[in-house]
């Protein structure tokens, strides 16, 4: 009877070691994704699914020297200052901003509060360099966490995701929590990335009730390194953690903004082109 219950003991710590070792996938996990999360419409996947295939690994072509603005173009970072911007807090109390700028870049200072543009853009062309500094800690949604948030709320994602694993539709030029890139460009910690976005912004009737579907959702193509990783793909909604993106209704045009997610990522080269003008066909 000794030696059983020896053996027992001996089994159950050799588990517990070995649940310490390989935790099983929670549904709180965000590294791996979730489990608990509503179904995506018109997608077999749920918002942040743990079972989504994450988009298979290729190597870019080589880093393209940062080039000037196209003359038309805002140019929202000159690499100097940032004039272009203010700060937002939680709560939307504006201030001076306070992410630092030096070298030609600016950078995250965390829970500062995200970048928002003075100006206001709808339909547009937006060029953004952005990179994870060497030495950025943490896993899943917790390294080099940002994002461009188009009109303030339409998210495409910033994170580490050369070595870096989350949820599929959490990484790196991801439509947040609702389309993967199609493949995984990304650079490592140290190298610049380039996103180019191009978006269509979307059409409110006049006198239609917020949260309702508009007469014309948002699309987006987005050139990651230089590689599409979404072809005008539909957008979903305003970007939302664990629940399915909906839509309320806003002005044509509203500020870009990037996130502050309490992580140190750092921008260059941002602009942008206003593209209703030359809508002329």
């Amino acid at each position: 009877m000794r030696i059983l219950l020896l053996a027992v003991l001996a089994a159950a710590l050799a588990a517990q070691q070995s649940a310490k070792r390989n935790p099983a996938p929670e549904a709180g996990d965000d590294k791996r994704g979730y489990t608990d999360t509503p179904q995506i419409p018109g997608q077999t996947w749920k918002v942040h699914d743990a079972a989504r295939p994450r988009p298979p690994r290729m190597t870019p072509g080589l880093p393209l020297p940062s080039a000037p603005p196209p003359a038309d173009a805002v140019q929202l970072f000159n690499g100097k200052d940032l004039s272009q911007w203010v700060n937002v807090m939680r709560g939307g109390t504006a201030q001076e901003p306070k992410w630092r700028v030096e070298n030609g870049y600016m950078e995250i200072v965390p829970h500062t509060g995200r970048l928002v543009t003075k100006e206001k853009f709808g339909d547009c062309q937006l060029h953004v360099e952005w990179m994870v500094p060497v030495g950025s800690e943490g896993a899943g949604q917790g390294r080099g966490n940002s994002g461009i948030e188009l009109m303030g709320r339409y998210e495409i994602q910033i994170l580490e995701s050369f070595e870096n694993v989350t949820y599929a539709d959490g990484q790196a030029a991801s439509i947040y929590g609702q389309w993967p890139p199609r493949v995984n460009v990304s650079r490592p910690q140290g190298e610049w990335n380039a996103f180019d976005i191009f978006f269509e912004a979307p059409v409110f009737e006049r006198g239609k009730l917020e949260g309702e579907t508009p007469a014309k959702p948002a699309f987006v193509t987005v050139l990651h390194n230089g590689v599409m990783v979404h072809h005008r793909q539909e957008i979903l909604g305003a970007a939302v953690h664990r629940r399915v993106a909906g839509y309320k209704a806003h002005g044509p045009e509203e500020p870009l903004s990037l996130q502050d997610h309490g992580r140190p990522v750092r921008f260059r080269n941002v602009w942008i082109r206003r593209l209703k003008a030359y809508d002329t066909r």
